[in-house]
Formats: C-alpha cells, sequence, structure tokens
C-alpha cells in the first residue's frame, strides 16, 4: 500500500530512524566494548583506591595499552567555598600553582622542568572542583610524581608574579564580560544565587581579584591543599600496586590539616520566594530565552539528580515534544533543558534561542511545554529506554581514553563521592516515569524562577518588551495550564 507523507510525518520518520540508529549504535558499542576486557569492566573493576595515614585519597587506573600516565590532583575547591572577598581567587590560585616552590625557583625553571619529563599539563577551576594534572612518559612517573609535590605542597607565591597573573585573569575577565552571553548568563546567575552568588561564580569579581593578597593565596593553600581535602589520580601504565608504592613514598610526608569544612560550612543557598525577571539588551542577533531553577543536590535529593539526567537527554533528542513543538515548528533554532549536577544545589536550565520575529511565541510556548512535563504522555516508553541506554553506552565510552576517564573520576570524586559514579549507571537504569514526575514538580513545575531574555536594542524597543510583561506571560500560562 502507498501513501502520501506530509512533511511533518516525514520528519518523525526521520527522528524514528535516527533514533534507531543510536540505539543500534549503543548496541554494537556495548558488544564491542564487553569484547575487551578492561572496557567490559565496571567503575569499581577499573579501579583500586587506598587511603594514605594524611587522608589523602589514592585512585589507580591500570592501562597498559601505551608507555604514559597522567597524574592528577583534585582539591575540593571551587567556587562553592568562596566568601565575597575571596570571590575568584580559586581560579587566580590556580594560575599560581605553575609557578616556582620550594624546589623550582621560577616560572621559567617551572616550564623548563616540564619540557625535560616530557610533561603536558594543565589544571581547571570549577564551582566544586580544582585539578592539575600532567600526562607523560612511564619511565618519568617517579620524578613527575615528586615535581607535582612540590607544586602541591610548597608554592612560592612570588609578588612579582602574582601581580602578572592578577592582570592576566583581569584580562579574561575582561573577555568574558564582552561577550553579551556571558553577562547575560552571569546576571542570571546572580538573580538565582542571590544569598551567595560568590559561591557559584567561577570568574570571580573584577574588585576581589584586583584586591587580592599573597597572604590569601596562603590562606587558600594552608586552609584548602592538604591532603585530607585531595585526591592523587594515577592513571596508565603504572600497576596499581607500583601506584600506591610511589604515592605513600611521595606524598606520604604531607602534613594533615584540619578539615576545611567543618569550622567554615558551606552556606545553604536559599530558595528563591518567587520569579524574577531580566530584560538585557547586548550585541546578538538571535534573541535568547532562559528559565532557571535551583535543582537538587547529591546530598539531599540524590534520586532526582539521576532523573534530571534521563529527563534532560530525552527533551533533547529530535523526536522529543520540546523539539517538535519549538523547533520543528519554526519558533526556535534550538530548545534545551539541562541540569548540572551539584553538591551544593544544582542548577536547572531552559534555554532556548528563538527565531526573532517570533519571541514573544517562543516564551510562551516554552513556558506551556514546561507545565506539559508532568503530564505521563509527554515521552514514550522508548524514549525513556532509549535514554537510559544511550547515557549508559557514553559513560562506557567516556572510559575509553584513561586520561579523560580520569578527570570524570575525580569530577565525581570531588561532587558526589566515588560511590555516586561507581552506582551511576545503574541508578539510571532504575529511573521511573514516577521519579521523573517527582523532580519535574519538586524543582520545576509551578516553583519560582528566574526568567530571562537577551536581545539587541531594536528588537526591545520594537517588542517594547518588559520584566513586567514576562511576569504577565508567566502568570497567564499558569492560570490556563492549572485551570
Amino acid at each position: 500500500m502507498s501513501m502520501d507523507i506530509s512533511s511533518a510525518d516525514r520528519l518523525d520518520v526521520t527522528t524514528r530512524s535516527i533514533a534507531a540508529s543510536l540505539i543500534a549504535f549503543a548496541a554494537a558499542a556495548l558488544v564491542v566494548m564487553t569484547a575487551h576486557p578492561a572496557h567490559g569492566a565496571e567503575p569499581d573493576e577499573l579501579m583500586q583506591r587506598t587511603t594514605l595515614d594524611n587522608g589523602l585519597e589514592v585512585i589507580s587506573i591500570h592501562d597498559p595499552a601505551l608507555p604514559i600516565a597522567t597524574i592528577e590532583i583534585a582539591i575540593r575547591h571551587g567556587a562553592f567555598a568562596e566568601s565575597p572577598e575571596y570571590d575568584g581567587l580559586s581560579h587566580l590560585y590556580e594560575h599560581m600553582f605553575f609557578k616556582g616552590n620550594a624546589v623550582i625557583p621560577d616560572q621559567e625553571a617551572y616550564l623548563e622542568r616540564l619540557r625535560e619529563l616530557g610533561i603536558v599539563f594543565n589544571g581547571s577551576t570549577a564551582t566544586e572542583r580544582v585539578n592539575y594534572y600532567f600526562t607523560l612518559p612511564t619511565s618519568n612517573v617517579d620524578e613527575g610524581l615528586t615535581f607535582m609535590k612540590h607544586a602541591i605542597t610548597s608554592p612560592k607565591f612570588n609578588q612579582q608574579e602574582f601581580a602578572k597573573e592578577k592582570k592576566i585573569v583581569l584580562s579574561e575577565y575582561d573577555r568574558a564580560e564582552s561577550q553579551p552571553q556571558y553577562a547575560f548568563s552571569r546576571a542570571m546567575q546572580r538573580l538565582l544565587w542571590y544569598e551567595h552568588p560568590s559561591r557559584k561564580l567561577t570568574l570571580g569579581s573584577r574588585q576581589a581579584i584586583k584586591e587580592a593578597t599573597v597572604e590569601q593565596m596562603k590562606t587558600i593553600q594552608d586552609r584548602y591543599y592538604v591532603p585530607n581535602n585531595a585526591t592523587l589520580m594515577i592513571a596508565g601504565d603504572v600497576e596499581a600496586e607500583r601506584a600506591f608504592e610511589l604515592a605513600r613514598d611521595v606524598y606520604g610526608d604531607w602534613k594533615r590539616g584540619d578539615d576545611p569544612f567543618e569550622s567554615r560550612p558551606v552556606p545553604e543557598h536559599p530558595p528563591l520566594d518567587d520569579d524574577t525577571y531580566l530584560v538585557q539588551t547586548g550585541d546578538v542577533d538571535v534573541p535568547q530565552i532562559d528559565i532557571r531553577w535551583q535543582g537538587p543536590s547529591v546530598d539531599e535529593d540524590r534520586e532526582a539528580t539521576y532523573a534530571a539526567d534521563v529527563l534532560s537527554f530525552i527533551l533533547g533528542q529530535p523526536n522529543s515534544q520540546l523539539q517538535k513543538e519549538l523547533v520543528d515548528s519554526n519558533i526556535a533554532l534550538d530548545a534545551s533543558l539541562s541540569y548540572y549536577t551539584q553538591k551544593h544545589t544544582g542548577p536547572i536550565n531552559a534555554s532556548v534561542s528563538a527565531n526573532k520575529d517570533k519571541l514573544k511565541q517562543a516564551i510562551e510556548r516554552l513556558l506551556r511545554e514546561i507545565h506539559e512535563l508532568a503530564d505521563p504522555d509527554y515521552y514514550t516508553d522508548e524514549q525513556l529506554q532509549n535514554a537510559k541506554t544511550i547515557l549508559e553506552t557514553r559513560e562506557i565510552y567516556g572510559r575509553e581514553k584513561t586520561s579523560s576517564f580520569a578527570h570524570t573520576v575525580t569530577f565525581w570524586w570531588a561532587i558526589g563521592g566515588l560511590d555516586y559514579y561507581t552506582t551511576y549507571v545503574e541508578n539510571l537504569q532504575a529511573v521511573t516515569r514516577q521519579d521523573i514526575a517527582d523532580y519535574v514538580s519538586t524543582y520545576i513545575i509551578d516553583q519560582p524562577l528566574v526568567l530571562g531574555v537577551l536581545l539587541n536594542e531594536t528588537m526591545k524597543r520594537d517588542l517594547e518588551l518588559s520584566e513586567a510583561d514576562l511576569k504577565a506571560m508567566v502568570e497567564e500560562v499558569r492560570q490556563d495550564m492549572d485551570s
């Protein structure tokens, strides 16, 4: 039997084909990975762990495929630990890590030593973790561990180099602030985390960076850079027994410190009392719509974090109702709902790049789609299972490159603990429709939000869009959907 297929139906057929292809890829990838004992193993089987007497957690991932290894140290530090006077200083400290210390006199000697050992290096600062890592030939692991140890335990904080790095960090700040999307996101963050914004904004504040002192760097060093607030990762062509022996020999005398969060507990972010609105202008061609909520925390509602990941994946697929209603209808160029897992209140963000002549329509449609998330028919059983399968495959595939796998492990070590990570896939697979319904009702539907729109001056003038207009739209949609 032949039939005429409309353009919408063709798209639906196409998206079903894409989904089927993804599932087929996932299944094939699982088979291939399982054929290799290391790649088919669970995270707990790939990692071995021990804790030194000083509290330093040591993680070994043995991968003899290549004669290289990655040495990484992660610290529970970042924006979440920053009071206003330290706003952005964890990032500034990261810059100072690659300088002189008790053994290496200055940055020039530091870089020379990196070259001698064949080290590829980097570091990063996030909201709840700072990490530093070297990848180098296995034959140099002993010396690399010693080099890393001196950098971690005895930074020199030369005043001249400190002043230089402050200028570099401030120039990064200037570049970021010059981007309308970043300035908009930062403004939205400040509204969402209104009581403690410094504990969420990694780049920090210009004033705190300008006024930063060497004494503050030393305070960070003494307070957070202690072995009982750190993990050492040795990943690559080093057997676990050897890795643990080296860790004890090199890091065993690193002096244990006080628990940095016992006397200085991280304050909770108070919930939003009411909706907040923002209309911001910038040099953009495409208007941006953002809705943000305070989401679950790993320690307080672990089940919701898994449900959030599954739902976000479902909504991001081309065949999801969210995509059909906003993107396929030509109202928007893209649409997403995301959640960022955090120990201290993770953010939820609905984001849409709207067609500029359909901005108000896009806002209203997005608000209505959010309310529809409670509908049990908003996604199918097939979409739910596909999400779990592909998320599992991505997680397994992420273990293929050992150096990247090491970064993933230390991230979860800092955010949720290794038990969260090692049981992540099984908990994803256990997510039910009820779990997703509980997540959206607890954190999204009819919950206080921050709604913002970024557009250029011409769009704002033509649309005459104000914060009051956004408020009226939210209230109207809520009344319609709840009636």
